[in-house]
């Protein structure tokens, strides 16, 4: 068409345009930027255009005839028949139906169909007409929406998971509770058929130590799988962990390689093992292992191919790294309160261990209590060794189960075996330093025992870690204090070791401190049998009885003495005494003084000559300290009884229920300067079942009333107990006038006539 100013600038382009508007439809048809085409209501074509012949790479020849849904691929025919077809048939129309041609070529071509069905006037369908137009750059689009939007959801649900991990492990009070959630949200995130948290014992950056796997929990991952796992790691475990998240495929080259992680694998259906490095400001704790595999966890049929490998994607690695580092600051944390609170109950057992060392009667007591609260906070099983003069003895050996008791009463009998030179007590004590068994194997078991019935029974002690630490004081090895911790317990750790050497410092100065005691109190008691005198001899017409007990304060013998000495011509001698002080001096003099006592009454000196000898040669005697002393001489046919007293207390008369005390004038005390002129001597009779007591002060005095009290005290028992049997008065003025506290020994001499 031509325009009114064709003749005009610009008119050339006006009427090339006017040519194009006037074009014949069918042109415009044919070349249209997108595909028509009619089909029979069977799907074949009847007519098509040129656009859609050269979309599909076919000529127009080539389409006619062919069905519509044969030009689609696969999954767009099975789309066709099902949900195409059946709209047309109940709307007549559909709009924007996503499908896919097939070209020529193979290639794929992403199209939108619009289609409409034309009916006659009974409705039935004639001919379909179709408009498709190229959805490449849409379905492009589209895809890279859906990829954004899933990547959106992946981050959400990590942010979740992350999330909920921390929530949870914000609540976790234990390495056991930590792994629960860590094992559960991470089978939850990769879908795993099994997951474990596995801890490192001891230094994992250290390539020269060998560091102990230990499982904390496990979820569909067996014990043997993991021991598997430990041991093609080896000594590379620093390496390992050093590694990130990393897969471990069952595959040929892991077959070659490690074998029996490839058929422990195999053997429980798992085609790779997730490994997941658990730390903690650079600090290596251990790892978290997922096991993938064909089969779901709940056993459906998976939909990956057999073999193939998978791909991890970035962001799943990352969120694995993340839960790893969650895990490790989680542990860390558990770890410190856990150490805080161990740190707290050590003090209070150190405290403890204190308190009831310091109450404990002997080393017997001492050692048996503190091995029964070790056993209660510190360990499973204690024993404590002690070095006597008699060679090594066991005092102590508890287990914490009352039902494995048996198992340490039967190790009683073996002490520290000598011949088993690897046993760590035995090595303590030989090197003085503490021996530490971090983790007890069957080696270290055939170094350490006997074979036979010691080895079997320590073996039932399931022992995990060891202990023992040296007990010395300035050099002398005092023993070895061991522990034991079960496979049931946390293997020891260095604050335990260092805990275990506080308590063996305590005990070491309570043993030494109980070992001198009990030495000093063995020598006292050997210089007591050896000082005083034997029980008195059988003297016709008299009975007597002696009695000897010490002050319950200072060492168990002091400086009172009695004594009764046959003399010729049926005479008898008799002595009381006390020398100044309660210790082992007291003792040794009041050994002299009667030595030189014995050998002055050779001579049969009356006790006022005795006396005077003795006060004018106490320093040829050498005898360093004072004394006082009561002697008598006593002939038991006539009763004819001389006394004497050098400052000591009278004796006491009893007959016929009455008692008094006899009037014997005392001179000064043996070791002071002599009195001017001869001591004075009391001269009487001793009547036939009258009793005679000679005691020292012990008996009367007291802190709590004035001598005199007890002087009237001793009168009134001695009246009301006195018999022809001296063994019962004696007993009986014990019981009424010592008491269990005693500041000062007490001697007594009680004799009867008959």
């Amino acid at each position: 068409m031509t325009g009114p100013h064709s003749d005009e600038p610009g008119g050339e382009v006006a009427e090339h345009l006017g040519r194009l508007l006037e074009d014949d439809p069918a042109d415009l048809y044919e070349n249209a930027p997108m595909g028509y085409l009619s089909t029979l209501p069977d799907g074949r074509i009847v007519k098509v255009n040129r656009t859609f012949c050269a979309w599909t790479g076919r000529l127009p020849a080539d389409l006619l005839d062919t069905r519509f849904q044969d030009l689609l691929t696969a999954g767009g025919r099975v789309f066709h028949e099902t949900h195409m077809v059946p709209l047309l048939r109940m709307q007549g129309a559909v709009r924007e139906i996503a499908i896919d041609l097939q070209r020529i070529d193979g290639s794929v071509l992403p199209c939108l169909l619009n289609a409409v069905e034309l009916r006659d006037d009974t409705g039935r369908p004639v001919l379909v007409r179709a408009t498709l137009f190229e959805a490449t750059a849409r379905r492009r689009y589209e895809r890279e929406l859906l990829a954004a939007q899933r990547l959106a959801e992946e981050s959400e649900a990590r942010s979740r998971t992350v999330q909920k991990v921390v929530f949870d492990l914000a609540a976790a009070t234990s390495e056991e509770d930590v792994a629960v959630v860590i094992v559960q949200r991470s089978r939850e995130v990769m879908k795993a058929r099994g997951a474990a948290l596995v801890l490192v014992d001891g230094e994992a950056d250290d390539p020269q130590a060998l560091p102990v796997l230990r499982p904390v929990r496990s979820e569909g991952l067996s014990r043997e799988l993991l021991r598997r796992l430990r041991g093609a790691a080896g000594s590379r475990l620093a390496l390992e962990l050093a590694q990130g998240v990393r897969s471990i495929l069952l595959d040929a080259r892991l077959r070659g390689d490690q074998p029996e992680l490839a058929a422990a694998m195999g053997e429980a259906g798992i085609d790779e093992l997730v490994v997941v490095p658990v730390s903690a400001d650079s600090k290596r704790l251990g790892v978290l292992v997922m096991a993938l595999g064909d089969g779901s966890p709940e056993g459906l049929i998976s939909l990956h191919e057999p073999g193939a490998r998978r791909v991890m994607p970035p962001s799943e690695v990352d969120l694995l790294y993340t839960l790893g580092r969650q895990a490790g600051q989680a542990l860390e944390r558990v770890r410190l309160h856990e150490e805080m609170v161990r740190a707290g109950e050590r003090s209070t057992f150190l405290l403890e261990a204190a308190r009831l060392m310091a109450g404990a009667a002997d080393v017997e007591e001492t050692v048996e209590r503190l091995a029964e609260l070790a056993v209660s906070r510190l360990a499973d099983v204690c024993i404590i060794d002690l070095v006597t003069e008699h060679g090594m003895h066991r005092p102590a050996a508890r287990h914490r189960d009352p039902g494995r008791q048996h198992l340490v009463d039967r190790l009683r009998a073996y002490r520290l075996p000598v011949q088993a030179g690897g046993h760590p007590g035995l090595l303590a004590l030989r090197e003085g330093r503490t021996q530490w068994v971090r983790e007890f194997d069957e080696q270290r078991l055939t170094a350490m025992t006997l074979e036979g019935i010691h080895r079997e029974t320590v073996r039932k002690l399931c022992l995990r870690s060891v202990v023992s630490v040296p007990m010395a004081i300035e050099g002398r090895r005092l023993g070895v204090l061991s522990f034991g911790a079960d496979k049931h317990r946390q293997p020891f750790s260095a604050a335990d070791v260092e805990m275990a050497e506080q308590l063996a410092l305590q005990l070491s100065q309570v043993v030494d401190k109980a070992q001198r005691f009990e030495f000093e109190e063995r020598t006292s008691h050997t210089l007591q049998d050896s000082l005083l005198p034997p029980a008195p001899p059988q003297l016709p017409g008299l009975r007597t009885a002696v009695r000897y007990v010490a002050a319950t304060q200072g060492v168990d013998v002091g400086g009172d003495f009695y004594d009764v000495v046959r003399l010729e011509h049926g005479l008898v001698g008799l002595s009381v005494g006390d020398v100044v002080g309660h210790d082992i001096t007291a003792a040794a003099i009041m050994g002299q003084l009667r030595s030189v006592y014995r050998s002055q009454m050779v001579d049969q000196l009356t006790p006022g000559v005795l006396i005077d000898r003795l006060q004018g040669g106490w320093e040829l005697f050498g005898l360093q300290r004072m004394a006082t002393a009561l002697f008598g001489l006593l002939d038991p046919a006539s009763g004819e009884l001389r006394l004497a007293s050098a400052g000591h207390l009278p004796p006491v008369l009893c007959v016929g229920g009455t008692a008094q005390f006899l009037p014997v004038r005392p001179t000064r005390m043996l070791g002071a300067p002599p009195a001017e002129g001869p001591t004075a001597e009391w001269v009487g009779v001793l009547p036939v079942g009258a009793t005679l007591l000679l005691f020292t002060d012990g008996l009367v005095e007291s802190r709590e009333a004035d001598i005199d009290a007890g002087l009237d005290r001793l009168l009134e028992v001695v009246g009301r107990s006195c018999s022809s049997d001296p063994d019962e008065l004696c007993d009986r003025l014990l019981g009424e006038l010592a008491g269990e506290h005693r500041a000062d020994d007490i001697a007594l001499l009680a004799l009867t006539r008959v």
